[in-house]
């Protein structure tokens, strides 16, 4: 299936918000190209190397193009996700400090770019346990906010799948990291369907997906979820390991992405996909992305 194709054929007929995370290889613009070529409304994207410490200065010609290619497009909603190295819960002094300058850096950025959202792997406790990790990630959380008062983005922090030391992968955990930041009003939940079903939340099933999701919403609350990441599982519940697989095609199954795309109290919230890219010469982004559209069939 071409990308031009794809792009004419959904781009009239889809209704939510729809996207993927695109590659910013040939300038930051060509994510926002990218997206549109998809029939994408919304995209997430990094702003740099994520593995690396190296921040690069982005020139106002390149601000202005981003801008308005965005604004050509029609993209309504872009979030960056931040560095892989990033650990708000470090041990050592040196590695919480650089942490919590690449996260400043990310923030302005983002705000220059008017990007929406920063998406966060909270951090790792590195043995420390859960109650001190969770206190460092809501104290730099909290300086950062406090030195960024300008920047514009909502700060996300993401579920994770709790392999090692990560902290994030129970609603409880992220509960708690929020009652200890101040400005609540800065801050939001970025969900990930493969990260929530490898850290034991079972979503396969319709009766099983609205418990997990009346969960979240008991001990976060929906207010708070401002972004979804739809991936599918390589590895099976409870694994606790990070392995993302093409929509229906893992342990998840398609019945719990209808139940994603379908359920009206998630309707306004931006869905992106981060699933493996071409692979036997098929573009999966296309396959992934058309195969969550048809589940939409039927709404009016």
């Amino acid at each position: 299936m071409g990308k031009k194709n794809t792009s004419r054929s959904v781009g009239k007929q889809f209704r939510g918000l729809l996207g993927a995370h695109f590659s910013i290889a040939k300038g930051l613009h060509n994510a926002v190209l990218e997206a549109k070529l998809f029939g994408c409304n919304v995209l997430q994207m990094f702003t740099k190397n994520p593995n690396s410490w190296k921040e690069p200065t982005i020139l106002p010609d390149q601000v202005d193009r981003f801008k308005r290619t965005k604004a050509q497009t029609g993209i309504r909603e872009i979030a960056s996700h931040t560095s892989y190295l990033i650990n708000l819960a470090a041990v050592e002094k040196k590695k919480r400090a650089k942490s919590c300058q690449a996260l400043k850096r990310e923030l302005f950025r983002s705000s220059i770019l008017g990007i929406s959202y920063v998406v966060l792997h909270p951090g790792f406790h590195m043995g420390k346990g859960e109650r001190e990790g969770i206190h460092r990630i809501a104290t730099s959380i909290n300086e950062v906010l406090y030195e960024t008062a300008g920047a514009t983005p909502r700060l996300l922090l993401e579920t994770t799948a709790g392999q090692g030391s990560v902290l994030g992968n129970t609603f409880d955990q992220l509960a708690s990291i929020m009652e200890q930041i101040e400005n609540r009003d800065r801050v939001g939940i970025c969900l990930d369907s493969c990260h929530i079903f490898a850290a034991g939340y079972d979503i396969r099933t319709p009766i099983c997906y609205h418990q997990t999701i009346d969960d979240f919403d008991a001990v976060i609350g929906l207010r708070h979820l401002l972004l979804i990441h739809l991936n599918d599982s390589n590895k099976d519940l409870g694994s606790r390991v990070d392995r993302h697989e093409h929509i229906g095609r893992g342990f998840i199954g398609l019945k719990s992405f209808e139940c994603f795309m379908k359920d009206p109290r998630l309707s306004h919230i931006p869905k992106i996909i981060e699933t493996p890219k071409e692979r036997n010469r098929k573009n999966w982004d296309s396959i992934n992305l058309q195969q969550l559209r048809s589940l939409l069939k039927g709404l009016g």
